[in-house]
């Protein structure tokens, strides 16, 4: 395909928005025509589709969408010719007056003095946009649209304003291409952290303490096996573990800089009349743990990691499963150095992540975040860093992508954009710069020469928060966890009331050699046994009947359905080992 040809696909981003902005027009021209009474607020493309708010009395039923899609397939077979226009902001806001749009009114007076103010029209259809469009409604194939859900939105994200209905949908240029994608959508909801956590009794979520997730015992075991795993892999890179107070007072959190950059989002209480914080992150703790003592040069680079329990004001609105919660544990770690080490450090970072990640299957993007508007320390500082950790991801022969204005306000950052089984992304590991904390902290080692000097420092988490990062893998892995992370490894399923006993020997066997093992001894067919525990996604299950009692054996069977044939438990036990040792994804 020619490179002119390719800008008029979806491989091209600026054309695939473009293309479900215009969508979005048509979604808000369809629902004028069919309810002329809805007024119109606003329209964007995002990274998924599209969606339109409407000032309506009530949602739309799933009836009313498939009017409304059906329309927008008239309205494409019409090939509509949009044309932009513009007028001056007296004469925009009496055009949305006239048509009774109190929203774009309301959008047109809140543009700067020098905006440029422009509509699109579209047969009986006009809106006030800025852009770009599709030349013509007829680009868009009207088969391949589909309006997916229907939810409330307030009027722009002010929970103070009036309640809007939000309608999403997506479109592609192929029918094809759209069947795909919902089918991927379907397999996302049979993966959906929330229903198999409820499922497989890993956690719940509770309107008592809403983003305040509750572990339950096999949720439990899932995620100190991930944490063991952690300091496992950070033993092995040379850090040193500490854990910090979840509350501080407001001194420090000023110090830091935190409660005037981040006070919205943080708990605060008053304890013997001063302001304390719960922690929202763990950088100042860590950075006191650093002040606590002397350091020379020859400790450098120092790596302290801490599991630390943070907790973060979230929008009741954002919350969604263990994605975003109100408290987590984070895997924070901060390596502390001279500013010769700074490539070597990042580097080093990045190569225990690739370990990390490559043990779940997991496939990653990087993007660079640069220097915010509201930010801390020079611009030559910034920069600096910017191009230090452009070097040493592009030393490694890694790409990235930049992200103008993204850092955070200490330092720019390199973010890792996880890829999943489903070709999802989300974003859990981040390696952010810094040598702004440092200086308000007034860090300090003894150089070679003997005299004092200020340290550099990352701040950096792999797993990003240890519970979102298990909803992001049991969607992953869709709950049938590797055998090493599987809350129960093997289940014993004696066939008659006379394997009951040799069932819970082999069972204790397992148990002592360090597997996770359940016996599934109800007076039930094996057949039920056997597919409950492949619902329940155990790994293993091992048959035991009369024949095994007599061959002191047991019967293997993986929960995808292959039997491996009766074999001693040794020798079941040894293939278990080496799968859960290995951490053998399968």
């Amino acid at each position: 395909m020619s490179q002119e040809n390719e800008q008029y696909t979806f491989e091209n981003e600026q054309y695939r928005k473009t293309y479900w902005h215009t969508c979005s027009h048509v979604l808000a021209q369809a629902m004028k025509r069919l309810h002329p009474e809805v007024k119109l607020a606003i329209g964007p493309s995002i990274d998924n589709g599209f969606y339109y708010d409407f000032d309506t009395p009530q949602p739309f039923t799933e009836g009313e969408l498939a009017e409304l899609e059906a329309e927008m397939r008239k309205i494409c077979k019409e090939k509509l010719k949009l044309e932009r226009f513009e007028l001056p902001r007296a004469e925009a806001v009496a055009f949305m007056e006239e048509r009774g749009e109190p929203y774009k009114v309301e959008l047109i007076h809140d543009l700067p003095e020098d905006a440029v103010i422009s509509f699109y029209k579209q047969g009986d259809f006009t809106d006030l946009c800025a852009g770009p469009h599709l030349d013509s409604t007829g680009r868009i194939k009207g088969n391949a649209i589909k309006l997916t859900a229907c939810n409330a939105a307030y009027w722009r994200g002010d929970s103070s304003r009036q309640t809007l209905q939000r309608i999403y949908g997506v479109a592609f240029p192929k029918k094809d291409e759209l069947d795909e994608y919902l089918a991927k959508i379907e397999e996302a909801k049979k993966r959906d952290h929330r229903r198999l956590g409820r499922e497989l009794g890993l956690f719940m979520l509770r309107d008592e303490g809403p983003g305040f997730p509750f572990f339950l015992p096999k949720g439990m075991v899932l995620k100190n096996t991930l944490i063991d795993y952690w300091r496992q892999i950070h033993k092995k890179y040379g850090y040193v573990e500490i854990s910090t107070p979840i509350m501080l007072n407001r001194q420090l959190w000023e110090r830091s800089g935190h409660w005037d950059h981040y006070k919205n989002n943080m708990y605060t209480t008053v304890i013997d009349e001063v302001d304390f914080a719960v922690k929202p992150m763990n950088c100042p703790g860590g950075m006191m743990v650093y002040a606590s003592e002397p350091h020379s040069y020859k400790e450098l680079p120092l790596r302290v990691g801490e599991l630390g329990l943070v907790h973060r004001h979230e929008l009741s609105g954002a919350l969604h499963g263990l994605f975003r919660v109100r408290c987590f544990t984070q895997d924070d770690a901060h390596v502390f150095m001279t500013r010769e080490q700074m490539k070597d450090v990042i580097q080093e970072t990045v190569r225990l992540f690739d370990e990390v990640y490559s043990t779940f299957g997991l496939s990653y993007t990087i993007e660079l975040s640069t220097m915010p508007e509201d930010h801390i320390g020079t611009v030559d500082e910034w920069e600096r860093n910017q191009d230090i950790l452009k070097d040493a991801i592009a030393g490694m022969g890694k790409d990235f992508v930049v992200n103008e204005g993204d850092g955070a306000f200490y330092g720019p950052k390199l973010d890792f954009h996880l890829a999943d089984s489903l070709g999802r992304t989300w974003q859990c590991g981040t390696i952010q710069l810094d040598s702004q904390l440092p200086e308000r902290f007034e860090l300090e080692y003894t150089g070679e020469d003997g005299a004092k000097h200020r340290p550099v420092m990352i701040h950096r988490v792999v797993l990003g928060s240890i519970e979102r990062f298990i909803g992001v893998i049991t969607e992953h892995f869709a709950g049938a966890f590797p055998a090493w992370l599987a809350p129960v490894q093997v289940k014993v399923l004696p066939v008659t009331d006379r394997a009951e006993d040799y069932a819970a020997q082999a069972a204790a066997k397992l148990e002592a050699l360090g597997f996770r093992c359940e016996v599934d001894a109800r007076n039930e067919k094996i057949g039920k046994k056997i597919r409950e525990a492949t619902l329940e996604k155990v790994p293993y299950m091992l048959v035991v009947g009369d024949r095994d009692m007599e061959n002191a054996t047991v019967s293997p069977r993986h929960r995808s359905g292959q039997d491996l044939g009766a074999m001693g438990l040794d020798a079941f036990a040894a293939l278990l080992g080496e799968e859960v040792k290995s951490k053998a994804i399968k």
